[in-house]
């Protein structure tokens, strides 16, 4: 009767060890689902730092520009090259959130 209750005690330890295994797949499957999320939100966040970054440099040159008195002739001049440093700018955040 003794081996009863070992076989007993056997199937219970062993029905325990399936249960912490199964726990210890769905963590380490939460684990990766969690961390894959996390390099997804930096990612984002980083493209919307460089967005933000890129509005605030044309904040910066429409107040340079605001304030820079020229003439009609001039001010056509003036602001393809604001375009043109404005798009070099782009590329080159671009370029870095790569």
């Amino acid at each position: 009767m003794p081996s009863e209750k070992l076989y007993r005690e056997f199937q219970n330890l062993e029905r325990k060890v399936q249960l912490i295994l199964s726990e210890n797949k769905r963590l380490k499957d939460e684990l990766n689902d969690t961390r894959t999320e996390n390099g997804m939100l930096k990612d984002k966040m980083k493209s919307q730092e460089a967005n933000l970054n890129t509005f605030q440099d044309q904040v910066k040159i429409n107040k340079l520009v605001n304030n820079t008195v020229v003439s009609e002739g001039d001010s056509a001049q003036l602001k393809e090259a604001i375009d043109s440093y404005v798009k070099e700018i782009d590329k080159c955040i671009a370029h870095l959130a790569e």
